[in-house]
């Protein structure tokens, strides 16, 4: 029993929900048949009372379009023509996925919209708006407070002021019963403006004077709708409303004869002239606000166009220096600081203007690198010069002079570039940098001025794939690219700016570079030759043959040397 109570419940909730969508579309769905002249309004909610009974009959949704054909109220045809035209979808039968259709239409056309731009004047223009409305609301706020406080305590002090000479010349009246007296003394009290009332009781709460002569002689009938009770001592005052509607601040104290209590007096001020000064003060804030924010808003608008226009001009300018165009300039007369921003960036674009020819022209006699670091700190201590461990490679081609003196200059050139640009494409493709070429040699270097730990690795796999272009271009007429022998050594070098003021270079000198420089004399044709520094490095990743000891000058102790034969599988440089 229980079981079925609760599958009752929650087949009820999943109706409910599966209604609410189906609803929910098929009104949609109805309304768009309904504006293309389809069906007509009371078909529509027949159709719609015959769907529901179906969900709940048979559990599950049935198209809306379904029972519009099914009742005969339209062919299926005019359905699918119509839905197609209102949601510029395209299906064929009314068993197609309209639903998924239009929802993903709806998606498409809102993600399409573009974002919207906000002008700079118009964002100036808000802004002030909100600042001049937010700060003049919080300030009236504020003021209007402070001053109906302000008012309200004057008034409190008026009351308190005739309280008190009532209190003190009615003990000895009021103690003889002498109303006469008592009456005289409250005469004048309406002559006080906003006073409204004076009333003396004795201690049988039977009124003895009154600013009305006919409340005298009647029981003291009790204040009702009271508000904002407070106490001062034997001073005790409230708010409350007349039955005319005035707001009325009422005072009372005890009569006191030698610490014996006679009666009390009451005193009744008018409060609505405080609302009234308020009001006024707020319809006087209203208009000095309306002037505040149409001159506000003409100053913002002002501004806005003010600003936005140079900006533009700035974005514009922006765009052609994107483009490669440096010399465009900027023509903003202005002694402000959007005046100093145009001729910073018309000094920017002749920078980079220069800077793009150096980098055109410079560029091709150093490294990419190294250019970049001097672009970008032509300061930096690497560029004064400091150790650092680095990998040489020197190569070169054997027999070149006897070459040279047998071939034309043309012929020469031609053969040297091409030897050249395999052995640069070679350095660079591997993280080094040709630092020069000397006569037919080459010198590139790795791990400085970009420092690589694994630079010995990188220049023995430059060097290998160097070799393996030169022996791929067997078939060219440029016997040089057979004759290449490379050496490569590691260690400290010395790198950094070196020359006269006239001319400087970035280079590495000391002792590995002139040991990579006997090397490559050591090499034959197509033969790399490695230092033990180097070997020691890399000898789990090497195939090697050692050759005989070298006795270089200014080496104090022998040098080992290797022929690299082949660089292993899994070698990674």
């Amino acid at each position: 029993m229980k079981m079925s109570v609760i599958q009752n419940f929650f087949k009820s909730k999943i109706h409910r929900l599966l209604g609410k969508s189906t609803d929910n579309y098929s009104k949609l769905m109805g309304q768009a048949l309904m504006k293309r002249g389809v069906i007509t309004d009371e078909q529509l909610q027949n159709a719609l009372k015959v769907q529901k009974e179906k969900l709940y009959t048979l559990g599950k949704a049935v198209r809306l379009g379904q029972i519009i054909v099914e009742l005969g109220y339209a062919q299926e045809d005019a359905l699918v023509k119509a839905v197609n035209t209102e949601y510029q979808i395209s299906v064929k039968t009314l068993a197609d996925d309209i639903r998924g259709l239009v929802k993903k239409k709806r998606e498409s056309f809102a993600e399409g919209l573009p974002t919207p731009r906000i002008p700079i004047w118009l964002q100036f223009f808000a802004a002030s708006m909100v600042i001049i409305i937010t700060t003049v609301s919080v300030m009236s706020f504020f003021i209007l407070r402070q001053q109906r406080e302000r008012l309200f305590n004057q008034t409190l002090q008026i009351g308190k002021i005739s309280l008190n000479y009532f209190c003190s010349n009615s003990a000895i009246p009021l103690l003889e019963d002498n109303v006469l007296r008592l009456n005289t003394l409250i005469k004048d009290a309406t002559n006080v403006k906003g006073l409204l009332y004076a009333i003396i009781i004795d201690h049988d709460q039977v009124i003895k004077a009154h600013t009305n002569i006919d409340e005298i002689g009647k029981k003291f009938e009790k204040f009702t709708n009271i508000t904002d009770k407070k106490r001062d001592g034997n001073l005790s005052y409230f708010n409350y409303i007349l039955p005319s509607g005035k707001h009325v601040l009422n005072l009372t104290r005890p009569i006191v004869f030698k610490n014996k209590e006679l009666g009390e007096v009451h005193v009744g001020i008018s409060i609505d002239f405080i609302e009234k000064l308020i009001h006024r003060a707020q319809l006087t804030i209203i208009v000095i606000t309306f002037f505040i924010v149409v001159f506000g808003s003409v100053i913002a608008v002002w501004l806005g166009f003010h600003f936005s226009r140079p900006i533009s001009n700035l974005v514009q300018a922006t765009r052609e220096i994107g483009a490669g165009n440096y010399q465009h300039k900027i023509i903003l007369a202005r002694n402000d600081e959007l005046g100093s921003l145009s001729t910073a960036f018309n000094r920017m674009g002749d920078e980079l203007w220069k800077n793009s020819l150096m980098q055109k022209s410079f560029g091709k006699y150093i490294g990419p690198e190294v250019l970049e670091m001097i672009m970008a700190n032509p300061k930096s201590i690497w560029l004064k010069g400091h150790r650092s461990e680095a990998t040489v490679i020197f190569a070169d081609i054997r027999g070149f002079s006897t070459y040279s003196e047998v071939r034309e200059p043309e012929e020469i050139v031609e053969k040297l570039n091409q030897y050249f640009e395999i052995a640069t494409h070679a350095i660079k493709n591997h993280g080094g940098y040709v630092d020069k070429f000397i006569g037919d040699a080459v010198l590139g270097v790795f791990g400085v001025p970009a420092y690589h730990e694994n630079h010995a690795a990188r220049a023995v796999k430059a060097a290998a794939d160097m070799q393996k272009v030169f022996l791929k271009n067997r078939e060219n007429e440029n016997d040089l690219l057979q004759s290449v022998g490379i050496g490569i050594n590691s260690g400290v070098v010395v790198s950094g700016n070196i020359g006269s003021q006239d001319r400087m270079e970035y280079t590495v000198i000391g002792g590995c570079v002139n040991l990579a420089a006997h090397l490559y004399r050591l090499a034959d044709p197509g033969e790399i030759i490695i230092s033990k520094s180097v070997y020691d490095q890399l000898k789990d990743n090497l195939e090697v043959t050692p050759l005989p000891v070298q006795y270089i000058k200014g080496k104090s102790e022998p040098v080992e040397t290797f022929r690299l034969l082949r660089i292993r599988e899994n070698h990674d440089a």
